[in-house]
């Protein structure tokens, strides 16, 4: 089939969406499971296989609409399309029934099922489960929430996640997330990982915890997309978070591959095949697994209004409307730094991480609300992460694994020295020389796949916010930020919080798990880079941020370790924004 007929195949990809209306009263179950099946014969009919082993799970919740999931495998002896019942109740006994619908499996879409169920009321705990009265199987008890109408919640509880690498180590993360009193579950990206078995994230615990990536190689087709959800919606934490909260989800570039704009990807090559046909190939998956509300399947944002306060605002920087990212590389000659190219293509007002039509939504959407805070749920830190420009060349060496045993003491010398220079500056030393002072306000954006890597779209969104409490939630990098969002005029436009990751490495992998090591560079960072506020470079855990009318609070919690299971967790930071 020629590359013209697939893609034209896979933009028309539909889902079977069931849609379900919410009875008023209490409904009769259809007949009960019986534990003897026979077939046309009469003889008894052992069934095998057959299960819900993928979990239950909750998506997109609305003050009267949520989403449900579910993966069935159908038993050996099964050859029709299965038929399967879907029962959602106010009660975990399902004594007080609102729904028991016969609903379809797509078996189009790796056999998934989603249910769109409407005609619910606002703020409240429902119950659901899937069976088979064929075979006798049955999901677990899923649990999900409405969202609350105005009025109807004084406070709003988001717990936000990212960034989950199955090789790097246990879920444990997940399970805290479960356990937590968050309402909502928010995922910024990185639900899985492209790499093959033994490629980023594995470590000296991979194999005795049985965390190979499964296929074993990269993922590239529809069917090896597949198997590696499979594998990541199997582990234990992961179900069980799902199982208990509704989760509002988006992707980044791990979901298709590393470092993704909307034409391309640094880890797509040639003798991968046609990029746009894997990336749609990743995008249809991602609805069979994560489905979420929307009319376009290339269009994930959208967003959510939480009782009366919070205008959550979730949004593509990744794929739909993504320039290419620049490069430091792409700039260096032999005299150094082309610092006026590089300004120049920069700071360029084309250049976009939106989008023009995802971009008009977003300004249009801050403008108009009149909702107390706008939150948006962006894959990419929002804040200005400038760094010294003689600190970012030697970390950049560091990043792209330079194996040279002076570089950690050059990194540590000059960061010793800029230290100092700026408490003389904060001290307002007088005899600090101006090359002093240029060393350390001569700066340059670290990570330009960020929205440093996009000034002037930034600028233009920090202006619809004016007047406005703007609250950026963010994930990709690993690690947790708080910084202060600030214009280019030095004017505080709102705030961030960023969190950590569930499992993949953060900045220990560069600089080493030395506690002492690490404690410098976060304290080092926190004083060279204006904006920044808060960082933990080494720890794994979430963000619990709550909303009430007149503040927004941010805890980040981490958990002790994902090489045992564990999912007691510790509070790192606690941020009170008003």
């Amino acid at each position: 089939m020629s590359n013209e007929k697939i893609l034209s195949k896979l933009s028309r990809r539909t889902f079977i969406r069931n849609t379900v209306i919410a009875a008023a009263g209490t409904i009769l179950l259809p007949s009960a499971l019986t534990s003897c099946k026979k077939n046309k014969n009469g003889d008894d009919i052992d069934y095998e296989g057959q299960g819900f082993h993928h979990g239950v799970a909750s998506f997109d919740p609305t003050t009267d609409k949520v989403i449900l999931w579910t993966r069935y495998t159908p038993a050996m002896q099964e050859s029709n399309q299965p038929e399967i019942l879907l029962d959602v109740s106010k009660d975990a006994g399902f004594s007080t029934v609102v729904v028991s619908r016969k609903v379809k499996v797509d078996t189009g879409s790796d056999y998934t099922i989603h249910v769109d169920v409407s005609g619910l009321s606002s703020n409240t705990k429902y119950y659901y489960r899937f069976r088979s009265e064929t075979t006798d199987a049955v999901s677990v008890i899923g649990e999900t929430k409405t969202l609350p109408a105005a009025g109807q919640a004084s406070e709003v509880k988001l717990a936000v996640v990212s960034c989950a690498n199955f090789q790097a180590g246990l879920f444990n993360v997940y399970g805290a997330v479960a356990n937590s009193d968050a309402d909502v579950v928010v995922h910024l990206g990185d639900y899985i990982y492209e790499y093959g078995a033994g490629g980023y994230g594995t470590n000296d615990n991979t194999a005795s915890l049985n965390r190979l990536h499964q296929p074993a190689g990269e993922i590239v087709t529809l069917e090896n997309y597949r198997e590696r959800y499979r594998q990541y919606r199997s582990d234990e934490q992961l179900q069980k978070a799902h199982q208990l909260k509704p989760f509002i989800c988006v992707w980044d570039d791990h979901e298709i591959t590393n470092d993704a704009w909307k034409d391309g990807a640094e880890n797509h090559q040639p003798n991968e095949g046609n990029f746009e046909t894997r990336k749609l190939s990743a995008i249809q998956v991602w609805h069979e697994y994560l489905p979420a509300r929307v009319t376009d399947n290339a269009k994930i944002y959208r967003n959510f209004e939480i009782a009366g306060m919070v205008n959550l605002i979730m949004l593509d920087t990744r794929i739909v409307g993504r320039d290419k990212q620049i490069s430091y590389a792409d700039y260096f000659t032999q005299a150094g730094l082309n610092a006026q190219g590089f300004l120049t293509a920069w700071t360029s007002p084309q250049r976009t991480i939106l989008g023009q039509e995802q971009r008009n939504w977003l300004t249009g959407m801050i403008s108009n609300s009149n909702l107390k805070w706008q939150v948006l749920g962006s894959q990419v830190l929002m804040g200005k992460m400038y760094m010294p420009a003689e600190l970012l060349l030697i970390t950049a060496r560091i990043a792209a694994g330079v194996n040279d045993p002076s570089l950690l003491a050059e990194y540590q010398a000059s960061v010793t020295q800029l230290v100092a220079i700026k408490s003389r500056i904060l001290q307002n030393d007088p005899t600090l020389t101006a090359a002093e002072k240029a060393r350390v306000q001569n700066v340059l954006p670290y990570n330009l796949d960020s929205w440093d890597g996009y000034p002037a779209e930034r600028e233009r969104i920090y202006a619809s916010a004016a007047g406005k409490k703007l609250v950026s939630l963010a994930g990709d990098t690993h690690n947790a930020w708080h910084s202060d969002l600030k214009d280019a005029n030095g004017n505080k436009v709102g705030t961030e919080f960023a969190t950590a990751s569930v499992s993949s490495p953060g900045f220990e992998a560069i600089f080493g798990a030395n506690p002492a090591t690490i404690a410098a560079f976060e304290q080092a960072n926190q004083l060279l880079i204006d904006d920044l506020n808060y960082l933990n470079a080494s720890q794994r855990g979430y963000v619990l941020v709550s909303f009430t009318n007149n503040e927004a609070k941010a805890e980040w919690r981490y958990v002790s370790t994902i090489s045992t299971p564990n999912t007691s967790t510790t509070t790192g930071k606690r941020v009170t924004e008003s």
